[in-house]
């Protein structure tokens, strides 16, 4: 049924698109002969409808042509949103190129060059939001039942439990969760053969990422024989894997195991987004910064900034600021021994996290203004001068202590070879009540699967997150 429903939006996805360029096209000719156009630049050519509007549906059909070169009509259930934007904004782009090189070599002069420019920029809003009310509405369709993908889950591990948990309370995603197994045994089997019988079965996902290969290979010959679906979770071996180079030396293949995707221009690139991002962010929080100064300062005194020591890129230590939410006495560094000892004390009765990283729940050291500041973030607002200066990122892990650092398993560490993160893959997530492993996984995703897409895509979420409501701890 999932397939199905699939392909029919895929599918319908051609003439709506098709629908929304003949639209944009409409919409930049009509908004020529506005009145506001025309009297900044009066018309000087002579572009009748019944001439332009042929031209205007092959041109479209062209457009076209080039959605279906950029991938935008491959069926695939788990693209994202932003993975569709991009490609619509190289295809309409591709499509002006076009118009742009065939208008040279006629060796015409076309009667508006407005038209051209407003009929991209018309093409990219109306096919995005055409694309977005589709997944809106395909979102609606899952949560109701429509067309779900019926999944068996086998595993038992917390990849197992992340995705069952991810699966069963995000109904738009479009699965459900209809058996789940420990291990593929005979038990399983006939269980899986009565769902079967009862068509309820489309899917199964190997979830254990530590399943012998006798076992694995159970699941797919299962799978091909019953013509269902086959997945299984990637171990870490498959993540590192993701990002490797081949080279030879002295005719021998050598492969070169990246730590992470982003290196040579991609770091320059992100170094320039950040020192932009960061200086026209400061800009426009400066009247948030200014409020949240003199809040501190009138409620608790100086000093306004708290500086924490962080672990940072290459376990390259620098000092975090941060708006100062706890009183004065409770806060720690610079020698203050009493103020440290309690704080092990907190952390043994009211950590609120597991493994190397802590979280004090109900801190009794946060001021009012404090704990207004933490809820809505505005304390790490300071940061944005970390990234001014290098030692942060806009996107990236969240920088832990030196002390938590020290705790870490051997694969938190990967989360040490970029540069830390103002907000990063799992604060848009889950903020602060995410399970360590679990930010460490979408850390490392984002570690392997860096782009500027990806960053862009996160700093637009961000600020979202932050109205939702955020556990004071």
């Amino acid at each position: 049924m999932r397939r199905r429903s699939e392909l029919i939006f895929t599918v319908f996805h051609v003439p709506m698109d098709y629908l929304m360029l003949l639209g944009a096209g409409a919409g930049a000719y009509g908004l020529r002969f506005t009145k506001f156009f025309t009297t900044i630049k009066p018309i000087q050519f002579n572009l009748v409808w019944r001439a332009y509007w042929p031209s205007m549906m092959i041109v479209a059909l062209v457009w076209i042509i080039f959605f279906a070169l950029s991938g935008l009509y491959k069926i695939n259930a788990n693209r994202k949103l932003a993975n569709d934007i991009s490609r619509v904004f190289f295809a309409c782009s591709t499509g002006l190129a076009a118009i742009t090189i065939f208008i040279f070599f006629r060796g015409e002069l076309f009667n508006s060059r407005f038209i051209v420019l407003a009929g991209w920029v018309l093409a990219l809003i109306f096919v995005c939001a055409e694309r977005i009310l589709m997944r809106a509405f395909k979102s609606l369709l899952f949560s109701l039942g429509v067309g779900v993908r019926r999944v068996a889950l086998i595993g038992s591990d917390h990849i197992t439990a992340i995705l069952k948990h991810v699966l069963e309370s995000r109904k738009t995603l479009g699965y459900r969760i209809v058996a789940h197994h420990a291990e593929f045994n005979k038990d399983t089997q006939n269980h899986l053969f009565q769902l079967m019988n009862r068509g309820g079965v489309d899917e199964i996902i190997l979830t254990n990422p530590k399943a012998d290969r006798d076992e694995a290979t159970t699941v797919i010959e299962f799978c091909e024989q019953y013509r269902l679906t086959f997945k299984y979770s990637a171990d870490l071996f498959a993540t590192y894997m993701s990002n490797i180079g081949i080279t030879t030396i002295a005719g021998i293949p050598v492969v070169e195991l990246y730590k992470t995707r982003l290196r040579g221009w991609g770091r320059v690139y992100k170094r320039i987004m950040d020192m932009i991002g960061a200086f026209v962010l400061i800009i426009i929080t400066s009247p948030l910064m200014l409020i949240s100064a003199l809040a501190v300062l009138f409620e608790t005194g100086l000093p306004i900034i708290y500086p924490n020591e962080r672990v940072g890129e290459n376990d390259k230590h620098f000092w975090l600021l941060k708006f100062r939410s706890m009183y004065q006495k409770y806060c720690t560094g610079g020698g203050n021994k009493t103020a440290e000892i309690f704080e092990e004390e907190l952390i043994q009765k009211q950590n609120s996290k597991t493994g190397p990283v802590y979280k004090i729940k109900n801190d009794p050291r946060v001021s009012r203004i404090g704990a207004l500041l933490r809820a809505t973030s505005f304390d790490e607002l300071p940061q944005l001068f970390n990234v001014l200066k290098g030692d942060m990122s806009l996107v990236g892990p969240r920088p832990h202590q030196p002390r938590e650092v020290a705790r870490y398993a051997a694969h938190h560490r990967r989360v040490l070879n970029i540069k830390p993160g103002l907000t990063g893959m799992a604060q848009i997530s889950g903020r602060s009540d995410l399970a360590f492993e679990e930010e460490v996984r979408l850390d490392t995703f984002y570690l392997e699967h860096w782009s500027l897409i990806i960053d862009f895509v996160v700093l637009i979420k961000t600020p979202f997150i932050l109205f939702k409501k955020r556990r004071v701890v």
